[in-house]
């Protein structure tokens, strides 16, 4: 293995959403991260199928260690593991590791360095911590899901990026390596705790700024990055394709003009905030007036902050994503490659996903752990 991570060894109890995509940006960064995955049990419904299999990208890197954590020796097992690692990382609701006798106090007690990542949707405490949820109930709670979408319909639902992936597994990915830092002047561990109302939250941290300023108004889709302005939205093109347009600076909305052929006068008035409805209609009217490789050709390269509208199966062959090379084929799966990107400790090119118990003889032997029965049936 190799990247800025290497030589770490981090613990993963698998769960959904947040923290298995945190555990496979540690693994893309080198660091060894074993799954604890629950013994598979014949004939279960399962709503995520691809989970287990090629398909579960956010499984990708690490190897699976199957663990029935009723069974003391289970139990007892990832006790012995855990005092050989420097983190481990959950996203339970609050009380379960406790009641499996797994809490921070039992696993710090075996391993006083070592880091517990807890990923929750509302945190380890406060009047919501053990009520259900996801990625729109927290983000809706943190005040950003009410600026998205457009002012005559409902706050549109941005996927589960903002809550489960930027507030919460890049949060817990973030203080993860803080503590694991502290840890290495303070000789001591700690509980990381992670919730994706705060972290979505934290990432608005620009607009509550500007709302303190009035720069910022309640109004949904009549602010500058909100798609209020005429300047920074998405526009449908003849054939019924999408480009983007994101010309705030002065000298980038000239540019704007130049390209798309525009003289109204009317567009002078850049930041004059009661035209810009009728200013979107116009711009509306060129874009429709031409496809989207055709406004491709003129605008795509220049300073216009431009940008085509491609979906997934469009953008891993984007010339730009090309010669990056921000997608990878991993067993047939194509899907994006690690990030960011580092000058010298580069990381491998991740692995494919586990199935659940793949190598879990494999991983106690390595890391000098006993096996037992328990573990030898869910192999």
């Amino acid at each position: 293995m190799s990247g800025p991570l290497t030589g770490l060894r981090i613990i993963e109890m698998v769960g959904l959403g947040p923290c298995p995509f945190a555990a496979m940006m540690f693994a893309d960064m080198g660091a060894e991260v074993i799954r604890i995955d629950r013994p598979p049990v014949p004939g279960a419904a399962n709503p995520f199928p691809m989970l287990g299999t090629k398909y579960d990208v956010m499984a990708r890197g690490r190897r699976s260690l199957a663990l029935d954590l009723k069974q003391p020796q289970d139990r007892a097992a990832l006790l012995e593991l855990v005092g050989k690692a420097d983190a481990l990382i959950e996203g339970f609701r609050p009380g379960v590791m406790e009641r499996l006798g797994l809490g921070p106090d039992v696993c710090l007690q075996k391993n006083p360095r070592l880091v517990f990542g807890r990923m929750t949707g509302w945190g380890q405490d406060g009047p919501l911590a053990q009520v259900a949820g996801h990625d729109l109930n927290y983000i809706a709670l943190s005040g950003m899901l009410q600026a998205m979408g457009r002012p005559d319909t409902p706050p549109a639902p941005p996927l589960n990026l903002v809550g489960d992936f930027g507030g919460g597994a890049m949060m817990l990915a973030f203080g993860v390596v803080c503590a694991l830092l502290e840890a290495k002047t303070s000789g001591r561990g700690q509980v990381v705790d992670a919730a994706m109302v705060d972290g979505s939250a934290l990432l608005g941290a620009m607009l509550y700024g500007f709302r303190a300023y009035g720069a910022w108004n309640d109004q949904r889709g009549s602010n500058m990055l909100d798609g209020g302005a005429h300047f920074y939205d998405t526009y449908a093109c003849a054939d019924g394709k999408f480009v983007s347009v994101g010309a705030i600076e002065p000298q980038f909305y000239q540019l704007l003009q130049q390209h798309a052929g525009i003289t109204d006068p009317a567009f002078q008035q850049q930041m004059h905030t009661p035209a810009w409805p009728e200013l979107k209609q116009k711009l509306a009217t060129i874009f429709g007036s031409k496809t989207r490789a055709e406004w491709c050709a003129i605008m795509e390269g220049t300073d216009i902050c431009f940008a085509p509208v491609l979906d997934m199966a469009e953008a891993p062959q984007h010339l730009h994503n090309l010669a990056r090379q921000n997608f990878i084929e991993v067993d047939g799966v194509t899907q994006p490659a690690p990030a960011p990107r580092f000058s010298r400790s580069v990381p491998d090119v991740p692995q494919a996903p586990a199935q659940p118990g793949q190598h879990s003889q494999d991983i106690l032997r390595d890391w000098g752990v006993a096996p037992n029965n328990s573990v030898t049936s869910a192999s």
